[in-house]
């Protein structure tokens, strides 16, 4: 079933949300999109990280969600959002949303954390994750060529920059120590004169597109 054929025929009815929700998915829509070109330290930055099932984002099920951001250029734990997804699947986005405001969204390997999210807020609040998003994955090794420049897995870098946190393989914890990774990436990206989002996002496109043949 691809994305276009669950849309159709997984769209939530709004009219089953109750006010609550109904009224905070409204003030999200209507939050103004972020200025992408704003130097890092005045940028919200929001890691994103999920705990799913498996690995296959059309058959697996996405079991927790996590948020923490990064503000002022700093890692602030507490400013942090962390559920599982039962047993109110849409309580538990419409929070997640709620903290990321309208991004900019980091993830590491979005092909699967925002597939997965993606299918969940369509199935449970019939909306997009409209999110500008910069991923970890294809960013590091652009940024970081000397040690490696093609994607590798989460733990090579964890180890590599001797990055800690307190459980691996929990949606929580791996945010945390992504969002330690993003500031490694955000320090090298000034180095480099890449002084804002917008930079970050051009910079792994270009490079997704030299990797791939």
């Amino acid at each position: 079933m691809n994305w276009l054929t669950r849309m159709l025929f997984n769209r939530t009815d709004l009219s089953s949300l109750n006010t609550g929700l109904r009224d905070a998915l409204a003030h999200w829509h209507s939050l103004a999109q972020p200025e992408l070109g704003k130097p890092h330290f005045e940028t919200r930055y929001v890691v994103l990280n999920t705990e799913t099932s498996g690995f296959n984002a059309d058959r697996d099920a996405l079991l927790n969600v996590a948020g923490i951001a990064i503000e002022s250029g700093v890692l602030v734990p507490a400013s942090s959002y962390a559920a599982e997804l039962m047993p109110d699947a849409a309580t538990t986005l419409m929070n997640l949303l709620t903290f990321c405001g309208r991004g900019p969204a980091v993830l590491f390997n979005a092909a699967l954390n925002r597939s997965m999210l993606e299918r969940g807020l369509e199935k449970h609040l019939g909306v997009a994750l409209d999110l500008p998003t910069i991923d970890l994955y294809w960013l590091l090794p652009a940024l970081f060529p000397e040690h490696n420049n093609r994607p590798v897995k989460l733990s090579y870098w964890v180890d590599l920059f001797g990055v800690e946190t307190f459980k691996r393989q929990h949606a929580l914890g791996d945010a945390f120590a992504i969002a330690q990774l993003m500031l490694i990436a955000k320090s090298r990206a000034i180095q480099k004169g890449l002084a804002s989002a917008q930079n970050l996002i051009d910079l792994e496109q270009t490079h997704r597109q030299w990797v791939r043949p």
